[in-house]
């Protein structure tokens, strides 16, 4: 019995309930299974193919994007899907709420989910415990990456503060740290891709990260999550920036604010972020527009709208050195974890 044909079962049930609570049964479900040895049992690993990014081994290229598991907690069960990278988060300096519910919603007819969670989680702290308690963690079984982020109340000038201090509380136990100022759910943060406001956020992360890495006496990647709500100047701009503080990756891209896609369905018009197959093809875009300003210079990891096998590939071809699948999973399943490893490898 394959993860698909299990899936195919579940999914109507999973489809039935409320889309944050599905959420909240699945998880745990997955835990559960994942500890009693049956996912390992069920999933079929994709084969093996390495590819070293921003200094780092992956074991293959079809990773976890962040929002799946904010707080860290179940990163054991995830890794026994087949990824090559683990990302969690994003977790903020203190634990917050996120904003009222109802605050998730699908769009079958579209493959989408719009999300307003606004970085409900339980503290950097709470969040380092679940991390070091992993066996993921401890036993050094693959590329965890952590991402961190603003608290909803602190002033968008004092946003830099936050981000340092969860830099300096996650720095010793990820692989590597993306940096999330792209979350269209926490007021004025995409404000942080502009001009001054990148920049003097990309020079304090970088002193900081040279201070960690001979503190600890290893070198931790950053890697900047971006929106996919951007011009080709806007782009440029960003891709100056990154190569100007050499940092280390850039993901793009995030959820979108555009409902071109969606007009006129159920939900459609709810506030948050889009993702799924919607945001395909604008993050396609911003790939292309940044791996034209950075060459080789700098690695970019593709998600957004990954639904298929064939997604994938069209992402790596338009630049991407990695994928990473959140929203098609709710979709089709672990199974697509595989199914974009074997494209990519063909």
């Amino acid at each position: 019995m394959s993860d698909k044909f299990l899936y195919s079962l579940a999914r109507p049930v999973l489809f039935s309930m409320d889309a944050e609570a599905a959420h909240h049964f699945t998880l745990p479900a997955l835990k559960r299974a994942s500890a009693l040895g049956l996912t390992r049992a069920f999933v079929r690993a994709p084969k093996p193919d390495p590819r070293t990014v921003m200094g780092i081994l992956f074991k293959n290229p079809v990773g976890l994007a962040a929002g799946l598991d904010k707080d860290g907690a179940y990163i054991d069960a995830l890794a026994d899907l087949g990824f090559g990278s683990i990302e969690v988060g994003t977790v903020t300096p203190r634990a917050q709420p996120g904003n009222p519910k109802p605050r998730m919603f699908r769009l079958p007819a579209a493959h989408g989910i719009i999300n307003r969670m606004g970085f409900n989680n339980g503290g950097v702290d709470a969040f380092v415990a679940n991390v070091q308690s992993s066996r993921f963690y401890q036993n050094k079984e693959g590329v965890l990456g952590l991402n961190i982020g603003k608290n909803a109340d602190t002033p968008i000038e004092r946003a830099a503060d936050d981000y340092l201090h969860c830099l300096e509380k996650v720095y010793p136990y990820a692989s590597y740290v993306t940096v999330n100022i792209s979350s269209p759910n926490t007021k004025n943060l995409r404000q942080l891709q502009g001009g001054s406001e990148l920049d003097g956020l990309l020079a304090q992360l970088k002193q900081a990260q040279r201070r960690l890495a001979d503190q600890h006496k290893r070198y931790v990647p950053l890697a900047l999550k971006i929106a996919p709500d951007m011009d080709g100047d806007q782009v440029k701009n960003i891709a100056d920036a990154l190569l100007r503080h050499q940092i280390d990756g850039v993901i793009a891209t995030n959820t979108t604010l555009s409902r071109a896609a969606v007009e006129g369905m159920q939900h459609g018009a709810e506030a948050g972020g889009l993702s799924g197959a919607p945001v395909f093809e604008l993050s396609n875009q911003v790939i292309r527009l940044l791996k034209a300003e950075l060459g080789e210079a700098l690695p970019i990891i593709g998600v957004g709208g990954i639904m298929r096998g064939a997604d994938a590939k069209v992402k790596m071809d338009a630049g991407a050195q990695l994928v990473q699948l959140y929203s098609g999973l709710i979709y089709a399943g672990s199974a697509l974890v595989r199914d974009c490893a074997d494209a990519i490898r063909r």
